[in-house]
């Protein structure tokens, strides 16, 4: 069962097609289906180009193999690497777990010069919990609602237990691999826990800037009325540039699919992608988000016009 995740649209903003994306499937998607620009398509520059969304990222690419042409070399032959992979199976765990490797303790995408993200966001910034205490969870659901239905933003209030169970597996599986949907595709992100922030950046962005990548979309969740009214707030900031509120909302109820789910095959997915990088099928993931009916609202001739 789901709490939800509720999301202020009070702008509407039309939907870019931002790289690695695999085209829809005419049929029903299953592990291993479908082909396309998937994250290991292509092989060199030459391979990027194959993208049709390229011309988006041409000047970075071009201008890191210009200031960097090792780093640019080595992160071609990456994608090499990859495509050797059979359809349907990537290597990104793996380079993941490589990037956090080389990134600053707190985390990847973690900088906070970038996007305008608050560093250390404080639920007492937000809210005056000595305050909310002498209310009941009921009353402070109502609070962390109403104030947060009139911004651009999204918002959660977790059952206590729901997120015991997303915490506790958190710590095993600390990054994931989330699908978005758009209307030429899908668009990869990467999910990478930092305590318990949850920081989301495309692909495409981790390929081409490493472990300088910023966070397009960070998750907060406060923990601090847990063990007293039962219950987790949650909210989020993100980069509008790169997304619409919608769209951060289709990756947070993904969260929710994948770590929270009862459903052992689905939370294998995020196993795998943490401890058997070489066996991690990205169309699983779309599988599974075709089936849940998530981002319904994102696919073609049906975004949504809510302002």
């Amino acid at each position: 069962q789901r709490w939800g995740v509720g999301a202020a649209l009070r702008s509407r903003a039309a939907l870019r097609p931002l790289g690695l994306l695999v085209p829809p499937a005419r049929g029903a998607l299953g592990p291993g289906a479908g082909t396309g620009a998937g994250p290991g398509a292509g092989t060199g520059e030459a391979g990027l180009e194959e993208n049709p969304f390229y011309g988006k990222y041409r000047h970075k690419i071009q201008e890191l193999r210009r200031s960097s042409p090792d780093v640019f070399e080595s992160r071609m032959e990456k994608r090499s690497e990859v495509k050797k992979q059979p359809v349907g199976y990537s290597n990104q765990g793996e380079f993941i777990r490589c990037m956090e490797e080389k990134a600053r303790p707190e985390g990847l995408g973690t900088k906070t010069s970038k996007g305008g993200f608050t560093k250390g966001k404080t639920l007492d910034s937000i809210l005056n919990v000595e305050m909310v205490k002498e209310k009941s969870a009921e009353e402070i659901k109502q609070i962390w609602n109403q104030y947060f239905s009139a911004k651009d933003t999204v918002y959660a209030v977790i059952p206590a237990e729901k997120f015991d169970l997303i915490w506790k597996r958190a710590q095993k599986c600390p990054s994931f691999l989330y699908a978005l949907p758009r209307k030429e595709g899908y668009e990869f992100f990467v999910g990478q826990w930092s305590g318990t922030e949850l920081h989301f950046t495309s692909l495409i962005n981790i390929q081409t800037q490493g472990e300088t990548a910023p966070s397009q979309l960070v998750l907060y969740h406060y923990p601090e009325l847990q063990k007293e009214k039962g219950i987790v707030l949650m909210t989020a900031e993100m980069d509008s540039k790169f997304l619409v509120v919608h769209e951060a909302q289709c990756l947070a109820n993904q969260v929710q699919l994948f770590y929270a789910t009862d459903r052992s095959q689905t939370y294998e997915l995020v196993e795998t992608f943490n401890h058997r990088s070489s066996e991690f099928k990205y169309m699983s993931v779309i599988a599974e988000l075709e089936q849940s009916g998530l981002g319904r609202e994102l696919r073609p001739g049906q975004v949504s016009d809510k302002s």
